[in-house]
């Protein structure tokens, strides 16, 4: 997952309409993602009324049949949980500090329930799927 800089990450309208854009993630050891966004956004607007959220993450033009489908919970972290969020966004996307003079930035941090690993290069495909606690175990 730490070989992609960028995912699709999708969340649910309102009106049960599915939302997607492309955002920069940083990954923890324990699997969970991190991005920035304003609080304007349809995204964060979307994960404040529903915090489930979704990415796919890999399969881009450049060859690699790898994805990791990622199904999570959102949060929008505070306080201590908050500054190791964004210490961690900052290590993979430093121009990020520049970003919190923006009005409305947040930091949105994700806890995976469910994700698919598939690498199709190879013959038969690899598949590996893992609910949430499997992925604590691994990290």
């Amino acid at each position: 997952m730490r070989l992609h800089r960028y995912a699709v990450q999708a969340s649910v309208s309102d009106i049960a309409h599915p939302q997607a854009a492309i955002v920069g993630i940083a990954v923890s050891d324990g699997f969970e993602l991190v991005f920035d966004t304003v609080s304007t956004s349809r995204k964060a607007q979307n994960l404040r009324r529903n915090p489930a959220i979704a990415f796919v993450i890999g399969g881009t033009d450049d060859g690699d049949e790898r994805t990791v489908q990622y199904e999570g919970v959102a949060i929008i972290p505070s306080g201590g949980e908050l500054e190791i969020v964004r210490e961690l966004y900052f290590a993979r996307f430093p121009d990020g500090r520049d970003r919190l003079a923006w009005p409305g930035l947040i930091h949105i941090q994700v806890k995976p329930t469910w994700t698919r690993y598939s690498d199709f290069s190879t013959n038969p495909p690899q598949i590996h799927e893992f609910d949430g606690g499997a992925l604590a175990n691994l990290a």
